[in-house]
C-alpha cells in the first residue's frame, strides 16, 4: 500500500476500525469525490487532508458503534459516513438516502466504481420514506436539530433500533427538547485524528412502551 493509505489504516485503527486493504479504495473515493466534485460542487471540502479527516476518519469513527446488519444513513450528502462505512463492513446492508439528485447520483457513481453490493441508493425526503422492517441502526451525519431528526426518522425505527447522531458540540438545547417518546441511551466524545474541535456521538433510542 502506498504511504498515504498506510496512514490513513493507522489512523483509522487508532478509532478502533480495522479498514485492512481497503484504504486504497477509501482513498479512490476521495479521488472520485474531487473529480465529480469539480463539475458539481458536492462538498465545500476541497483538499485532500480535509477530505480525508472529514469524510473518511469522520466517518469510520461511528464504526464500532453500528448495531445489526441493517443500516441507514439519513441526509447522506456525498455519501458519508455511509460510502466509508459500508466499505469496511461489507457483511451489512446500508441504504443510503438524500432528497438532491446529484449527491444520490455521485453516490450510485461510488457504488459501481467500488463495486459496493451493500449499498442502496435513495433519492427523496427521509419523511416520506415507510419501510416494511425497522432498521438496526439510524445514522445522522448534519442532518437536522435533534428533535426534527427523530420525528423525521421515527417510521424507519422499531423498538430497537438506535439512532446515531453525530454533533459537534454538546448540543444541549436540542437534548432539552427531545420529543416525547426518546431518550439517550448513550453518548461517545470522539477524537478524530487531525481534526480540530470537539466531536459528539449521540446514541439515543425510542423510550420502552
Amino acid at each position: 500500500m502506498s504511504a498515504e493509505a498506510l496512514t490513513l489504516a493507522r489512523d483509522a485503527a487508532s478509532l478502533g476500525v480495522q479498514v485492512g486493504d481497503k484504504a486504497p479504495a477509501l482513498l479512490l473515493l476521495l479521488d472520485e469525490l474531487a473529480r465529480w466534485n469539480r463539475a458539481y460542487n458536492l462538498t465545500a471540502i476541497t483538499t485532500r487532508a480535509a477530505g480525508i479527516t472529514h469524510h473518511l476518519l469522520d466517518s469510520l469513527a461511528v464504526g464500532p458503534y453500528l448495531q445489526g446488519t441493517r443500516i441507514v444513513d439519513v441526509g447522506t450528502g456525498a455519501g458519508f459516513p455511509g460510502l466509508p462505512l459500508a466499505l469496511v463492513y461489507p457483511q451489512r446492508q446500508f441504504t443510503l438516502i438524500d432528497s438532491v439528485a446529484k449527491k444520490i447520483r455521485f453516490v450510485l457513481h461510488a457504488t459501481r466504481v467500488l463495486e459496493l453490493r451493500n449499498v442502496t441508493a435513495l433519492q427523496g425526503r427521509v419523511e416520506s420514506l415507510q419501510v416494511e422492517i425497522p432498521f438496526d441502526t439510524v445514522l445522522a451525519r448534519a442532518f437536522a436539530p435533534l428533535p426534527k431528526l427523530l420525528t423525521a426518522v421515527r417510521a424507519l425505527c422499531g423498538p430497537a433500533t438506535e439512532v446515531l447522531a453525530m454533533k459537534g458540540r454538546w448540543p444541549q438545547q436540542e437534548l432539552d427538547a427531545l420529543p416525547e417518546g426518546w431518550r439517550v441511551l448513550r453518548s461517545h466524545e470522539l477524537e478524530i485524528p487531525h481534526l480540530q474541535g470537539e466531536r459528539w456521538l449521540l446514541v439515543l433510542g425510542p423510550t420502552p412502551a
